[in-house]
């Protein structure tokens, strides 16, 4: 499974997913015998009322009113989506000709998280409608969100066939989807689709080094960034790539010559100070690291990373009160991230503060907790 900083990653998917029409044959085209039948093999209305609703749209023949009405029902109400489910398999299995009820059982399963049983549903839906170009979609991001790369990449090409500028959604997920099966060639054209610069430009490079990183390739990430450099020596926030993936391995004289680079070309960068001073504090140049990140607050005071950073430096400094004040500017801005309220409990402790220091602590534990439990 994707870590899709992307299942929220994931107002992206569900926005693809919720907004699906409910394709099913009308009652004119069914015919009285159709009416009749499903009379005939319809279950029993469910205790719901809501649902009970979709049975007599059901047994008067109007299938598509049934299953948008449906459709309402489980998109107002998620815990309606288990009845609703078992609702459509009685159906299913009484009917099994009956059209436009299994892509329903599919968007169903796609809300229950349930990826493998929605991409199978979507399957014997495409048998059903195999122009159904929205469930060829759905069918691509069930198997990308069930973990299964290799058989997402096929539907989802298909999509951006069809909407060669416009689902810059589906392009992501595509990207992503090469990126996990090392078709790195084929995420590079996909990224620099979204971001409209030809492929093989130094901002093509550029964006898929970026995308590398986040999905911790690091080692063609660098190659890529290196190719970025290579074509634009000049590109803004290239060197400031490579600098942060040579702080991430730990290789710091690298990493500072790469942002000082960036420095010279994107002075008015806020991030590149703050990163700088990463390099700098883990050589043990206080003063040096101090100075940029004052330089980053100025540019930028929205950000917790610097107050973090300055709070540690403050505090190997030995000035343990301005630490304090750097660490609640930080939890101000953000007060759910464990780190400052563990190293504002360290300051505190020093300052010789035990309640405060207690507190401080034992909440970061439990912040830290909550964060490990997430999936």
């Amino acid at each position: 499974m994707p870590s899709l900083n992307f299942r929220s990653t994931f107002l992206l998917t569900a926005s693809l997913a919720f907004g699906v029409r409910l394709d099913a044959q009308s009652a004119d085209a069914q015919g009285q015998t159709v009416q009749d039948s499903a009379k005939q093999h319809a279950p029993a209305p469910p205790s719901d009322a809501s649902l009970g609703q979709a049975t007599l749209l059901m047994q008067q023949g109007k299938n598509e009113e049934a299953l948008k009405f449906l459709e309402s029902i489980a998109a107002a109400d998620p815990t309606k989506n288990e009845e609703a489910l078992k609702f459509l398999e009685s159906i299913a299995a009484a009917d099994p000709t009956r059209r436009g009820v299994v892509r329903q059982i599919g968007i169903v399963y796609y809300r229950k998280n349930d990826f493998l049983k929605a991409a199978a549903s979507f399957k014997k839906a495409l048998e059903e409608e195999p122009g159904d170009n929205e469930a060829v979609q759905l069918l691509g991001l069930s198997y990308y969100l069930a973990g299964r790369p290799t058989e997402a990449i096929a539907p989802l090409e298909k999509v951006q066939t069809w909407y060669p500028s416009a689902n810059v959604d589906a392009a992501y997920i595509l990207g992503l989807c090469y990126l996990q099966t090392k078709d790195y060639a084929n995420a590079r054209k996909a990224f620099a689709k979204m971001f409209g610069v030809p492929p093989d430009s130094a901002a093509g490079y550029l964006f898929t080094a970026r995308m590398l990183l986040r999905q911790d390739f690091a080692p063609v990430a660098e190659e890529y960034a290196k190719k970025a450099v290579e074509l634009d020596s000049k590109l803004p926030r290239a060197h400031m790539l490579l600098g942060e993936l040579y702080l991430y391995k730990s290789r710091v004289p690298e990493a500072i010559e790469q942002l000082q680079k960036e420095l010279e070309l994107n002075p008015g960068e806020a991030a590149v100070y703050y990163k700088l001073a990463d390099g700098y504090s883990r050589l043990q140049k206080y003063e040096e690291a101090e100075k940029l990140l004052q330089r980053s607050i100025w540019l930028d005071a929205t950000s917790t990373g610097p107050y973090i950073l300055m709070g540690k430096i403050l505090q190997k400094k030995g000035e343990t009160a301005l630490a304090v004040r750097a660490l609640q500017r930080a939890l101000a801005m953000d007060p759910n991230n464990p780190i400052p309220h563990h190293l504002l409990g360290q300051a505190y402790r020093e300052l010789g503060h035990m309640e405060d220091a207690e507190r401080e602590l034992k909440l970061a534990e439990q912040l830290q907790v909550q964060q490990n439990a997430k999936p």
